[in-house]
């Protein structure tokens, strides 16, 4: 007969059932149904019982704030006081260095760069520089803060823009003489910043119309007729040792800290100078690499320094130092490479072993490569870096660091610099994967 039909089958199954039931609630209810309980013992107005805790219950007890916070400053009881930086001139400086992966791979040396990009002011090298030379000047009694004093510079860009952020910190004015062939974005940013530009036509260093020349005699003529106590402090970059110094005292340490000292080529360009002579002087001097380190100059189109290391002098087929009395050949890279010897340049200038021409068009391979193949969007005086770092390796064993900057971001290279990238078709799929053959660099290793 089937179950049923049969009473008693219903009866000891539900017999079964309460019992098994029982033995449920009895062995552990509340780790079967732990929020049931919770809010049991919650309606009763008691806290949950110290078993809630017990090794395999899936019920923690709750942590009040006020014992969180307790324990984590108990925690910290002893640690140094982490330090605030004091406005945007307090992160300046303490740049990152990272290993630029495609450039390593294709010369089988470490390429390692300085990304000075991330300067936090004007988001270049010259934030160091600027800042050194408001500190220096106001030292010696030439700025004053708060007085309607007015800082002026002749610029291609990049310290002007570091002098127009930093001035309105540190409570100045701005006025800046440029060239008018440079790029749109930094005069317009200038603008943005507060400053006053003034963009003249490009004049050889010779001429009173040079826009270095030119913002000497404003702020000259700020001074003189000014009905307050304002004054005018022409900065001059080119010359002032407080340029080279403020590499010397902090992009230099920084380098030799985060390498720990092991580094076999430094690399870079040269404008002013103050660069290159301010980490060869504290690499070479200070810590003593002199025989050690390569220092290699990076120098573009038009300019004559890469003679003037490899060959002692400054000229042309048709020049001779001293006489040249026209602007530089022409060149889409900005910020690097001059005809004329500064005072920066000749701090270190006897520290620098050899030096690299780059061409325009190498620049431009070398930009569009490092957007491929790493990601990494610069300008065109850290693509002539970058270019001079793998001809620097390529003359290296295999397995030497080679350490140079990334100075700005491209986003201030697109009218004229990135545009000259896209008028030229580097921009399209390149028929030459390989970065050796697409510059032109033999293995001669």
């Amino acid at each position: 007969m089937s179950m049923s039909n049969h009473p008693k089958a219903y009866g000891t199954a539900a017999i079964a059932i309460a019992f098994t039931a029982g033995v449920l609630l009895t062995l552990g209810f509340k780790d079967f149904y732990p929020d049931l309980e919770r809010r049991y013992q919650r309606r009763r107005g008691q806290p949950p019982s110290s078993t809630d805790s017990r090794p395999g219950s899936t019920y923690l007890p709750p942590v009040k704030l006020e014992d969180h916070t307790r324990s984590a400053r108990q925690s910290m009881v002893g640690l140094p006081t982490p330090q605030i930086p004091e406005g945007i001139e307090g992160i300046i400086g303490n740049t990152p260095i990272f290993r630029i992966k495609s450039l390593s791979e294709a010369t089988g040396c470490e390429i390692l760069a300085k990304a000075e990009f991330l300067n936090g002011a004007g988001g270049s090298p010259k934030d160091r520089v600027a800042l050194n030379m408001i500190a220096m000047a106001e030292e010696e009694g030439l700025l004053t803060p708060g007085q309607g004093d007015t800082i002026y510079e002749g610029t291609v860009g990049s310290t002007g823009i570091s002098l127009a952020t930093l001035a309105r910190a540190k409570g100045y004015k701005a006025y800046i003489c440029m060239p008018n062939d440079q790029s749109t974005e930094k005069s317009d940013l200038l603008h943005h910043l507060g400053a006053t530009v003034e963009r003249v036509t490009p004049a050889p260093i010779t001429s009173t119309e040079h826009f270095v020349n030119l913002a000497r005699t404003r702020a000259k003529e700020h001074t003189a007729s000014s009905e307050d106590e304002s004054k005018g402090f022409f900065a001059d970059q080119f010359e002032s040792p407080a340029n080279y110094k403020a590499h010397f005292q902090t992009t230099g340490p920084e380098i030799w800290q985060q390498t720990g000292g092991q580094l076999d080529v430094f690399v870079a360009g040269a404008g002013t100078g103050g660069t290159i002579s301010g980490i060869a002087l504290y690499l070479k001097h200070e810590m003593g690499m002199r025989g050690d380190l390569k220092v290699v100059l990076a120098d573009p189109e038009g300019s004559g320094l890469y003679n003037k290391v490899k060959h002692g002098v400054m000229f042309s087929s048709t020049e001779r130092e001293g006489t040249r009395r026209r602007q530089q050949v022409d060149t889409i890279v900005e910020g690097i490479g001059i005809n004329r010897l500064t005072e920066n340049f000749e701090a270190g200038r006897e520290l620098i072993d050899d030096a690299v021409k780059v061409t325009d068009l190498q620049a431009m391979q070398m930009a569009r490569w490092l957007v491929e193949r790493d990601g990494i969007f610069v300008g065109s005086s850290s693509a002539v870096n970058c270019v001079a770092a793998v001809v620097a390796a390529m003359k290296m064993e295999r397995g030497s660091r080679v350490v140079t900057v990334l100075c700005d971001s491209g986003t201030r290279h697109l009218s004229k610099f990135w545009k000259s990238v896209g008028d030229m078709g580097l921009e399209e799929e390149h028929e030459k994967p390989n970065l050796l053959s697409r510059l032109g660099i033999k293995d001669e290793r």
